[in-house]
This record gives structure tokens, sequence and C-alpha cells, in this order.
């Protein structure tokens, strides 16, 4: 092996920390006696302690000493992504670990990290989880996993769901996700509004909306209309990530943009609808989801108004009657398949 002992930096976003899994599962798969730590946000973490992967996880912003904590694993490897933070790259140089890989055009990795690889982001065609494999070239890897291989990879595995007594098994239960924190481009939340008011005509379909506690006071203030069918029900601030994490796995589909609860519901396997403009670097080119049952819809041309998140019409451009026929296709099939097994 090139190392014994890896620990993987990620201190950023939920969907980043989703999509940099599979490299961790490759490198399982490829060196089963590799131990991997991952070094995140608390808020981040259980996204890491639910992949089998990862052996174990620290939570970056409840450590005090991070050299201490840094040295006390016994790592003899780090690996920074361009969005460590540089009390952590700092932090492994006095830690004593031996290889710590960075990239070439971060100046704090090069003071501090002894490998630095060509991070290459822009004018790539890539996806996002294909560009971390490119920081493994000073453990001897160059290959590139194909999308499809990739999609393997995740080995997340979410725990039971407490209330799935919710959701009732005659119910196709779909999460719909209008949010994103402001990453990305987001379907317009009319369009939401929309879609459940078409899908209420079906008695068997239940929709969720679910997010952060800001983004539900957010959504019912600007569209309360969104909660007014009696298929939907607001989720929004009640769950944790573990929560969120085992509802997802329960439920039977997922709608969102460019978000992490989308790459979520792709690594384990849900029927998982992407929304995306057809602008660089937000594309699905770049942040599709990844998975057996995930897919997207995207314009293929680029509108007008892209610089403007509130009026993109390319995010318009795509209908409500375009999901609503992607949810009919999922509740047709979950059906079908119940029926057969009747």
């Amino acid at each position: 092996m090139p190392t014994s002992h890896l620990i993987i930096c990620r201190t950023d976003h939920i969907g980043d920390a989703v999509v940099t899994l599979p490299l961790i599962g490759y490198l399982k798969r490829k060196y089963p006696h590799m131990t991997i730590g991952f070094l995140c946000r608390s808020y981040v973490a259980p996204i890491a302690q639910h992949c089998r992967s990862v052996d174990y996880v620290i939570e970056a912003d409840q450590i005090t000493d991070p050299v201490s904590a840094l040295a006390h694993t016994g790592a003899d490897s780090i690996l920074f992504f361009p969005t460590s933070e540089r009390k952590w790259i700092k932090a492994a140089k006095k830690a004593g670990i031996q290889m710590r890989i960075g990239t070439q055009h971060k100046l704090s990795h090069w003071f501090y990290c002894t490998h630095r690889t060509r991070f290459k982001r822009s004018n790539t065609q890539l996806h996002e989880t294909q560009l971390s494999f490119q920081l493994l070239a000073p453990l001897g890897i160059s290959a590139i996993p194909t999308l499809k291989e990739i999609a393997q990879l995740h080995h997340l595995e979410a725990p039971p769901y407490l209330g799935a007594f919710l959701l009732e098994k005659t119910h196709f239960n779909l999460i719909l996700h209008p949010k994103s924190h402001g990453n990305g481009r987001e379907w317009p939340i009319q369009h939401y509004v929309a879609l459940v008011n078409a899908l209420a005509q079906y008695k068997n379909i239940h929709c969720w909306i679910t997010g952060s506690e800001k983004e539900g006071i957010e959504l019912e203030k600007q569209t309360p209309e969104l909660f007014n069918p009696a298929n939907t029900s607001n989720l929004c601030g009640k769950l944790s990530l573990t929560e969120l994490l085992s509802f997802i796995n329960t439920a039977d589909g997922l709608i969102a943009s460019g978000t992490g609860p989308l790459h979520i519901s792709a690594a384990l396997g849900k029927p998982t609808l992407g929304l995306f403009p057809p602008i660089a670097p937000i594309n699905p080119t770049r942040w599709a989801p990844l998975g057996a049952r995930a897919e997207f819809l995207c314009q293929k041309t680029l509108c007008e108004s892209c610089e403007n998140n509130d009026a993109c019409l390319c995010m318009l451009a795509i209908t409500p009657e375009q999901v609503a026929e992607v949810v009919l296709r999922w509740v047709n099939l979950k059906f079908s398949v119940h029926s057969l097994l009747l």
C-alpha cells in the first residue's frame, strides 16, 4: 500500500462530503487494510459516520487542539481539498504526518504540504467526483473511474427511520427539497407549487417538503400555498441530518436542485431527480446525481439571463409537467413491482 493510514480533510458542505465518498470506497476496495479517517464539520459528520468505508470521523469544530488531535490518530498521510481550512493544513505538519497532499494553486499547500497535485477544475468535462481522484497521484493512483463505476462506490448505509410509521406503504412518499442554501440554481418555487397541485389528484402520492428551519420559515412566508394540498406535509427544520438520511432512505423518491440531499438520495440508490441549468460549473456534467436510479433534467442551451438566479429561464423552462411525468413513472414502477411480489 502507498500508505497504511490516510485522513481525508473535507471541511465544507454536505454535498461535497457525499461526492467524496466514492474516492474513499475506491481506496478501500483497492487497499482493504488501509485505515481511512474523515475530517469534517460536525453537521456533516453523519454522512461519513454512515459510510462503511470510513473507519473513524474527526469533527473539526469540536477540536480545540488540532495538532494533538491529528498526532493522536497515528496517520502517516493526509489529503487536503482546495477548501480545507488553513489551520488543519498547518497542524498536519506540526503533528508530524509524513505525507501531506494538497494542490499546486493554494499558497498554504506550498508552505505545509509535501506533495502538491495539479487539481484542475476549470474547463473540465469531469464530474466533481472524478476530479477528486486527481489528488491521489502522489499515492501512485492515476486511474479515474467511470461514472457508472463511481455510482457503486459510495458505500453509504442509512439507519432505520424511527418515524417510518408516518409513511403509509400504500403511498408513494415523495421528498421535495426546494431550497439549496444559495448553492447552484433553484427550480422556481412556483413550479413546486404547481407540481404538488398536479400530484394532489393522485390519492396514492404524498409529498414531503424538507429543508432547514430557516428555509421552512421562508417558504411559509413567501409561498404558503405550497403546503395547502392535503397530500403535502412540511418537515422543514424537523429532521437532523441523521434523521434526514434515514428518511430519504425510507421514502420512495426525491427531487431537488444541486444540493446535498440530492446526492444523498442518489448515493442510497433511491429514485432521484436533479434539476439543473446548462451553465458551467453548476451543470449536470459537473454535479449530476450519481446512483443506480438517479437522473436529471436540464435545458440543452443557455438562456439569456443565466446570471440572475431569480429569473433564470433555464430553470423556468423545466416545467412541472416534465417533472410530474418522471414522478408518475416512478409511482407506476413501485406499484407494478409491488403487485408482482404479492
